[in-house]
């Protein structure tokens, strides 16, 4: 019956188990372990486990599952496995597919923990790496041959707001028998249509707008059930890398208002965006929701929305730049994003400062560009501080 249910439906009720006592919240069952009744029915759950059976948190939880089948029916994705943070969920996506004499081809515009794993892990363990701009399907033709074993891109870039075209990435690397990976966090599961257009694995930081309001560590890959459960959950699990019960019960709860909240955080982020460009403290400010932007049409196509995050280049550089973040009231100057608190960070000195900066230029992270994660204040407010702090510049 869930799958007959719009997605805010599923948000509320897909993947709830309850106990006896027919409790309304999910319950969190905070155990590592399970009791079995026999010696027999324990040697059966470790030859095959039968339908909602458990062995060990770190294989399987109830709270766990019931996130995991409930993030998956919302991506239209056949399974899920959670995960302690979503660079676990990006390593784990990866690693459990690749071996020694492996080829990938990603794309260059990464997170720098995602660049330290394409670039640093992944060759230490003879994995052939080529990295291409995203944006390019002519540069994606030319990378991806018979021997590619998977491509791996951030749907839209960070902190760059790049968007890549899913479906003609897909088809090139289908063509080749190529798996398709995604980073899809600034594409947010609400906006997300990336299995539709033919990605093969969709991954998240849960951290981000799953959670929402900052509490807890998460991470997730979705897929094909074949996928999920016979490459991911074998690595995962003797790997160590599975999401708590807890985290995974504040994940359930951040679902249930996560459409509310990441679609008023868009229209805001498009309202802002807006009253931003052309400021005369900026040098450029790029959302992919504004038609300035020139991958506009393929966000539209593919989200429908430019997100919730945008980024601007203030003029006057670094100590521009700074003196705008210290002048912000209601900002607050962190790293995350996808909160319910607005939150601005310097990219080129904090997420991505580990980065030569011949490649911060590639990746057009000046020394004056900002990342902006619009939250769930008031809009006025937000553009009173925003245009306060740009006076101080």
């Amino acid at each position: 019956m869930s799958d007959e249910w719009k997605a805010k439906t599923k948000l509320v009720h897909g993947g709830t188990r309850r106990s006896q006592y027919n409790e309304v919240s999910e319950a969190i069952f905070m155990t590592q372990g399970f009791v079995y009744e026999t010696a027999e029915q324990a040697k059966g759950r470790f030859e095959a486990l039968g339908e909602d059976e458990f062995i060990y948190a770190r294989y399987g939880n109830p709270t766990v599952a019931m996130f995991e089948e409930r993030i998956a029916l919302l991506e239209g994705a056949e399974d899920a496995f959670a995960t302690a943070s979503g660079m676990a969920a990006v390593n784990g996506a990866l690693m459990s597919m690749l071996k020694a004499g492996d080829h990938i081809v990603a794309g260059r515009a990464l997170f720098g923990s995602c660049l330290y794993i394409v670039e640093e892990i992944l060759p230490r363990f003879g994995v052939e790496v080529t990295l291409v701009d995203a944006t390019d399907l002519a540069a994606w033709q030319a990378a991806v041959r018979d021997t590619t074993r998977a491509v791996f891109f951030e749907t839209v870039s960070n902190p760059g707001l790049e968007v890549a075209d899913i479906k003609g990435i897909s088809e090139i690397a289908r063509a080749h028998g190529a798996l398709v990976v995604v980073d899809n966090v600034f594409s947010t599961p609400v906006f997300s249509d990336a299995i539709a257009q033919g990605a093969d694995a969709v991954v998240y930081s849960t951290t981000k707008h799953v959670d929402g309001q900052g509490r807890a560590l998460g991470g997730v890959i979705l897929g094909t059930r074949e996928f999920i459960r016979g490459t991911v959950e074998p690595y995962m699990k003797h790997t160590g890398g599975a999401m708590s019960p807890f985290n995974a019960w504040i994940m359930l709860k951040g679902l249930e208002t996560i459409d509310l909240r990441v679609r008023a955080q868009a229209a805001a982020a498009a309202r802002i965006a807006t009253a931003l460009e052309g400021h005369d403290k900026l040098a450029r400010v790029i959302y992919p929701g504004l038609e300035s932007h020139p991958h506009h049409a393929l966000a539209m196509a593919q989200m429908g929305a430019g997100g919730t995050v945008l980024t601007f280049e203030v003029k006057g550089g670094e100590a521009a730049a700074f003196r705008f973040l210290d002048a912000l009231r209601i900002v607050l100057i962190s790293n995350n994003l996808g909160d319910a608190k607005s939150i601005v960070t310097h990219p080129a000195t904090t997420t991505h400062q580990r980065l030569p900066g011949d490649q911060k230029a590639l990746l057009g992270i000046s020394p004056g560009l900002v990342r902006l994660s619009v939250g769930l204040e008031d809009e006025e407010d937000l553009l009173a501080d925003l245009t306060g702090a740009l006076a101080q510049v």
